[in-house]
């Protein structure tokens, strides 16, 4: 989401930008439960917790009941300091000693505790660098380390966005010194809970989003889940469909991206416990974007999207922007603090806080299981080739890929067969049946020598060509030149070869 860290202005009036933004029957069953979002949830069901932008004048009173009737709020941001500095430090205005002297964060902490809160800290946005952009892994545990036990957190968040997003050594780092924080924390018989937030599109997470998720489950950090900023969705929206649609197909094809990041890593996670680690976070309001926006009717069935997919986590961006704009103010602005739709005062945060959760509270969720290793496809047993990613596939192939066959519907290339997808025809390959005891490769019988002549690459053939390659006799269906007669084998529909069968002398 776009960190507001202004201390000069009052308001910000946003220029507003366009965002372009088979399987064993027990993976179909598990597949199918994924990408519909039936399953029975698993956790305490979906929590709410606001984003507040702590450097945002005029402060805003999260700790108040009166201005802030959810009990928990996301606290961000933590970033590098204002030179690059491997400093933690609020929006690069305060170190920690400056925040707890300035804006008397950590006394207000305290108070939303006492008043029965608590607090998320979120590391990152878009506005400021990440702490991973600039330091080395041992000292950015160090940072990291001296956030988490200054305000005694039980729950992070990290907003990739940025600078961030596409660094994949900032990735690792970040990764290694987590997973080492979360190590620390099991020493002392604590959790600590780890949310990952990444900007998505109505198609998805993209593949710097996947690559952040990666970078996590490679280090074996203990994901609490991802949140997707369904926000400024902009021309990747399409025409027809609203906000709340797009947010819904974002959640769908953001599943099938979790799901495909934690095999992976060699990790299964149940349906339901796959959907408990995704959350939503939408800008309410007036997105940077026109033509999107959020109204609290909208909140609403946003409301009901996530007890439907059986989400972890609700936020929004942000509690600060929670109220309607002056009279001042045309409808339809981009604020810091206001959303610029007709509202009542913390409208949103009275819808979103109905959802039951608590976002500190560390909970037993569904441990991911290592997925069964399976021996690799052999092809001395395997009736078709074995599928390989740099081949090109056409309409007919037929291939071997962990223990089925599969066969192609049209052109392809790098789609795993058994890779989970929504609907049959998301994918290029139709899935046979498995593998069966005893099958081989079908060899045709070899043909004595002579019977045809060798195939040459340089030479040009034409229709009815006869040739032999590799002890197989091919006849040529059109002119063709260079292409080997072993494709008729995988394409018989696309080659311009096809086998003959031995002639009787020969057999």
């Amino acid at each position: 989401m776009r960190t507001r860290n202004h201390r000069l202005s009052f308001l910000r009036i946003l220029a507003a930008i366009a965002v372009v933004g088979g399987l064993s029957v027990a993976a179909f069953a598990l597949v199918r439960g994924v990408v519909t979002g039936v399953a029975r949830a698993e956790g305490p069901g979906p929590w709410y917790a606001p984003y507040v932008d702590a450097t945002l004048t005029p402060t805003y009173p999260f700790e108040s009941k009166t201005s802030n009737p959810s009990n928990d709020v996301v606290l961000g941001f933590v970033v590098a300091g204002r030179d690059g500095n491997c400093v933690p430090t609020w929006g690069t205005y305060y170190d920690l000693d400056g925040a707890g002297r300035v804006l008397d964060l950590d006394r207000r902490i305290d108070r939303l505790r006492n008043r029965g809160g608590d607090v998320m800290i979120s590391f990152g946005g878009a506005a400021n660098d990440e702490l991973a952009l600039h330091c080395t892994e041992t000292r950015l545990r160090s940072a990291y380390e001296s956030v988490v036990r200054r305000y005694r957190a039980t729950t992070l968040d990290f907003d990739i966005e940025g600078a961030a997003f596409a660094d994949a050594d900032a990735n690792a780092r970040r990764a290694a010194a987590v997973k080492a924080l979360q190590r620390s924390a099991a020493a002392r018989h604590r959790r600590l809970a780890v949310w990952l937030t990444l900007p998505v599109s109505p198609t998805g997470l993209s593949s710097e989003g996947v690559a952040t998720i990666d970078a996590m489950l490679r280090a074996r950090v203990s994901l609490a889940g991802v949140n997707l900023l369904t926000m400024d969705f902009g021309s990747s929206r399409a025409a027809g469909v609203d906000i709340v649609a797009a947010t819904d197909q974002a959640l769908l094809a953001a599943s099938r991206q979790l799901d495909g990041a934690y095999r992976r890593a060699g990790l299964l996670l149940g349906p339901g416990a796959l959907w408990h680690r995704l959350g939503m976070t939408p800008m309410i309001g007036q997105n940077d974007t026109p033509t999107d926006r959020v109204t609290v009717a909208d909140a609403q069935r946003l409301l009901t999207l996530a007890r439907k997919r059986h989400l972890g986590r609700v936020s929004i961006w942000s509690l600060n922007r929670d109220t309607q704009c002056g009279a001042q103010l045309d409808s339809g602005i981009v604020s810091n603090l206001c959303s610029g739709v007709r509202q009542a005062p913390l409208a949103f945060t009275s819808v979103f806080s109905r959802l039951p959760g608590r976002a500190t509270t560390v909970h037993e969720e569904a441990a991911p299981v290592p997925l069964r290793t399976q021996p690799p496809d052999d092809p001395a047993h395997s009736p078709y080739p074995i599928w390989s990613d740099t081949k090109v596939y056409t309409a007919g192939a037929k291939v071997t890929w962990h223990h089925n066959v599969y066969q192609a519907k049209w052109w392809s290339r790098a789609n795993v067969p058994d890779a989970p997808v929504v609907h049959e025809w998301d994918t290029p390959w139709r899935f046979l049946g498995p593998v069966l005891p005893g099958d081989h490769p079908v060899v045709a019988p070899k043909l004595r020598p002579g019977t045809y002549p060798r195939w040459r690459r340089t030479t040009v053939y034409v229709k009815g060509d006869q040739v032999e390659w590799r002890g197989v006799g091919y006849e040529a269906k059109w002119w063709n030149h260079g292409e080997p007669p072993d494709t008729a084998g995988t394409d018989e529909y696309n080659s311009p070869w096809e086998a003959l069968p031995p002639p009787a002398a020969s057999r």
